[in-house]
């Protein structure tokens, strides 16, 4: 009977021993049809995998690759479930050292569902956020802490959306790390620890672009010396399906969910110094702009969301906005007038307030500019800045997310967007039809 006792205990030290090794995840990150990418961070160097099941049949089980995490990249990793079937919830287990390791919340993926040519578009749930601070207080400023209220990424998960998109600013470097790979790294490791993010991480998709924080300093541009290590680390810890096109560099890519099409910019990579003068000066630059009107014309999609980390619409040339580049801003509005794009919504995050704009276009339909911030990060007690194409009742400021349910066939396909504080209490709502953006 002691010796039974004894292995007992020394099984179950083991499986504590497994457990204790994770730093951070498991994240699910983008789906597709016929493959799952999964996010997993340990404290040291030990091997991953992901065994996972179809929820309506659990008895038959596959299982990733087994991947060894590694030091040069945060002992953080990706593993690929390629063995799914469209339209199909799985539920996964994580082992560490070929030992699983329980989460206290449901562990779950989906596929995306094959329904063109046979149904209407599915429904579904996205959340937004942006500009999320978590506190360090040894490399924080004086003073009181800048973030707060963590517990706005629960009220999200308690939302039960199908996926989060991460609209910039997910991550604040501070002057201790942005200079070095080791101080990028301990600050994605940081927060991507949060524990009030893991339940949100274990069960809900994650997309992401980024903003002048998790790039590099305040209001950093393509000078920015270091940005191939924060690219480095973007890509290390977020599971988009992929990191600039054409070679160029940066994180530009596209995804889909039923009916919607986002489109994921980078506002940082090739942006030319605001205060510069003398020069073409630029957001997105040519390559990025001329690939975004060629995906944008190409789409077949019902929505068409561009997501980039400042607004667009906002027409007041502060802080980063798009006005303050004034000629490339006309010249992506002018593209969307003249190849006759419908469905084109913006999305945003960077002002530390939420609000809905919109921009009335003669003879064709208005353009919306969605602007979701801030999640944790300080910001203004009210709101006094005079966009003049905000939507009335739309201007939020606090902790807040939004929700986008897309819903009903696809005679009467709407966006309902609704914002709420951090403790999930709705705060506004409002309908957009996608009859009124053909």
């Amino acid at each position: 009977m002691k010796n039974l006792l004894f292995l007992i205990l020394i099984s179950f030290n083991f499986v504590f021993a497994q457990s204790s090794l994770l730093q951070s995840g498991p994240m699910v990150g983008y789906a597709e049809m016929k493959e799952v990418c999964l996010w997993v961070q340990t404290k040291e160097a030990a091997d991953v995998k992901i065994i996972y099941f179809d929820k309506s049949n659990p008895t038959k089980k596959m299982e990733t690759e087994t991947i060894k995490t590694d030091k040069k990249y945060a002992f953080a990793t990706k593993l690929i479930a390629d063995k799914v079937e469209p339209g199909t919830k799985y539920s996964y287990e994580l082992y560490i050292n070929n030992k699983k390791v329980v989460r206290p919340y449901p562990l779950e993926f989906q596929t995306l569902k094959l329904w063109l040519f046979r149904t209407d578009a599915p429904d579904f749930k996205l959340a937004l956020g942006s500009c999320s601070y978590i506190n360090q207080t040894e490399y924080d400023r004086p003073g009181k802490g800048y973030g707060a209220d963590y517990k706005i990424f629960t009220s999200i998960y308690e939302k039960k959306p199908d996926a989060m998109f991460w609209l910039g600013d997910n991550v604040y470097l501070r002057e201790s790390d942005w200079n070095s790979r080791t101080g990028v790294f301990a600050r994605y490791t940081h927060t991507r620890s949060t524990p009030e993010m893991q339940s949100l991480f274990g069960s809900v998709h994650n997309y992401a672009i980024w903003d002048d924080h998790d790039y590099g300093p305040n209001d950093s541009d393509r000078s920015f010396w270091n940005k191939n290590t924060t690219l480095d680390a973007f890509k290390t810890f977020w599971c988009n399906p992929s990191f600039g096109v054409h070679n160029l560099g940066g994180i530009t890519s596209q995804f889909e969910w039923g009916d919607a099409q986002f489109f994921i910019l980078d506002n940082r990579w090739f942006r030319s110094p605001q205060k510069r003068t003398g020069i073409d000066s630029t957001m997105l630059g040519k390559e990025q702009l001329n690939w975004l009107i060629d995906a944008l014309t190409s789409s077949k999609a019902t929505f068409k969301f561009i997501a980039i980390g400042g607004q667009t619409l906002n027409p007041l040339k502060k802080y980063e906005n798009f006005s303050n580049y004034e000629k490339e801003r006309k010249q992506l509005l002018d593209a969307i007038e003249l190849n006759n794009i419908k469905g084109v919504i913006f999305l945003s995050g960077d002002r530390h307030h939420t609000e809905l704009s919109k921009l009335e276009r003669p003879n064709n339909y208005p353009i919306y500019d969605l602007t979701v911030s801030a999640l944790t990060a300080g910001g203004p007690e009210e709101l006094k800045e005079e966009n003049a194409l905000r939507v009335s009742g739309t201007g939020t400021v606090g902790q807040n997310f939004a929700t986008l349910d897309f819903v009903g066939p696809k005679a009467t396909r709407t966006i309902k967007i609704t914002v709420f504080d951090k403790d999930g209490k709705q705060l506004w709502t409002k309908d957009i039809l996608a009859s009124e953006l053909k």
